[in-house]
Formats: structure tokens, sequence, C-alpha cells
């Protein structure tokens, strides 16, 4: 993709940094040991803040963790996320998360180069009366019943969640949240979290009755432009196979790997 990112370091990028992602709620807890890294968050029910990002087991002790490890997200009544990434082990971790009837959906680990062409490009293909800003304090509100509504979270675990961010200080806060606005009315939001290296794109959804009218396209060229002012040239993203990877890979990110990611 670029001469400044051999394929190794490329995928550490796309693959391992996101994993320290999360921002600490205050019930947030991570399990976190050679081979495994984990957080659980019992305000959060029903999405978010509760996955098994990195799982790596012998054969034998495989079917032990993961009984107990589904059992302790089912026990509280969450729902959360377990991904198989290349690492993963043993092979057929898949195969015995699908026995325990968790369902499956393929992501790709994207990325691209940013700088002033792509963004400069992303501005001139939008559509109509559509703009993007960034959410402070006086708009985290509409960001949050966005969000709520795109991705049929409860809101107030987002509130919640939203008013603990913006209690960090600015200086130290590397989550960055964006409304796009079409014809004046909030229709998507996005957001990006500002890692030394790279920005990672998450989070973006448009209502649907504002699909197909660029705001997604808008979304990605304002983190872009917020990251490169940042000194920041190479944006990934884990982008669902259906949904988000063709739009993407539209705007010229690459696949850099692909793995599946069960939801229980």
């Amino acid at each position: 993709m670029t001469t400044t990112w051999d394929a190794a370091s490329l995928l550490r990028e796309v693959l391992v940094t996101p994993r320290k992602g999360y921002f600490p709620m205050p019930d947030l807890r991570a399990v976190e040991r050679p081979g495994w890294m984990q957080i659980i968050t019992p305000s959060f029910k029903n999405g978010g803040f509760n996955e098994v990002s990195l799982s790596v087991m012998s054969d034998d002790e495989a079917d032990a963790v993961l009984d107990a490890t589904i059992a302790e997200y089912r026990n509280l009544g969450i729902r959360f996320r377990w991904s198989v990434v290349p690492e993963s082990r043993p092979l057929d971790l898949a195969e015995r998360l699908e026995r325990r009837g968790l369902s499956k959906r393929y992501v790709r680990g994207m990325a691209r180069p940013i700088d002033a062409a792509f963004i400069d490009a992303g501005g001139a293909h939008r559509a109509g009366d559509v703009r993007v800003e960034e959410v402070d304090a006086r708009t985290v509100a509409t960001f949050t019943d966005v969000m709520a509504r795109g991705w049929q979270i409860d809101p107030a675990a987002l509130r919640r969640a939203h008013d603990f961010l913006f209690a960090i200080p600015e200086s130290e806060r590397i989550h960055r949240l964006f409304v796009a606005y079409r014809d004046g009315e909030p229709a998507g939001v996005a957001s990006y979290i500002a890692f030394p290296r790279s920005a990672y794109l998450l989070g973006a959804v448009v209502l649907p009755a504002h699909r197909n009218a660029g705001l997604y396209r808008a979304l990605v060229t304002a983190r872009a432009a917020h990251a490169v002012a940042r000194g920041i040239t190479l944006a990934t993203s884990h982008a669902m196979d259906e949904t988000s990877a063709p739009l993407l890979e539209h705007l010229g990110f690459s696949s850099v790997c692909r793995f599946a990611v069960f939801s229980g």
C-alpha cells in the first residue's frame, strides 16, 4: 500500500493496535494476558464494550475457556462479540463457537494512506446540503440520539458512556466523534480513535432516510481531515463484508486481512 509500511507492520496496525481503543468506563474490566484480550462492561447490555478480541488457547483447554467466557457474558445478560483473528487458536475455534450457537459474520481489516488529495476528492463528491461537524459537549446528545437509532442501542447507556468520555480532558482524549447533517437534520454519525500512527475509523451509521446521499463518504473524509491535521497519515478500519467494506473499498481502502466475528 505504501513504502513506509511493510506487510507485518501494517497488519499489526490494523489488527493489534485497535484492541486498546476502548476508553476506561467506570465498570469496564479488561482481561489481558499473553494470548488473550477481553473487555467486560456490565452497564452495556445491548452492544459495545464487550468482546474477546484475541484468544490463543491449546486444543485441550479451549472448550473449558469458551464455556466459562460465554457463561459469564450470558449470566450478566450482555451481548458480546468474539473475533477469530488470524492468530487465534485452536485452528477450529470458529467451528467451536458455531457449535455453541453464536452467529457469524465476516469483517475485513482495511487501510489506506490519507492526505490532502484524498480529503479534497471526498469533498468534491459531496452531494446536496451535507456538512459534518465534530461533536462537543453541546452536541453530544445529538450524536447519542442518532447513534442509538442507527445501531439500535440503548440511548441511556450510550449517554452515560459519552458523558464519561467528555469528562476526559481535551488534551488526553483520543476518541473523536462526528455528526453528519443533511439539509440541517442530523442524519449520520461516526467516530475515530487517534492512535500515534493511525486513525482507526469506527461506528459509522447513516439513518435509512438519508442513505445514498454522500453522508458516509463525508464522514470518512471529515475524520481523515481531522487526523491529517494532527500528523496521522494512515486510516484503518474493521469493516463488515456486506455493508461498509465495499464502501471503503470504493474510497481506495485495501483489505489487509479478513476474519470471522461471532455474536452472542
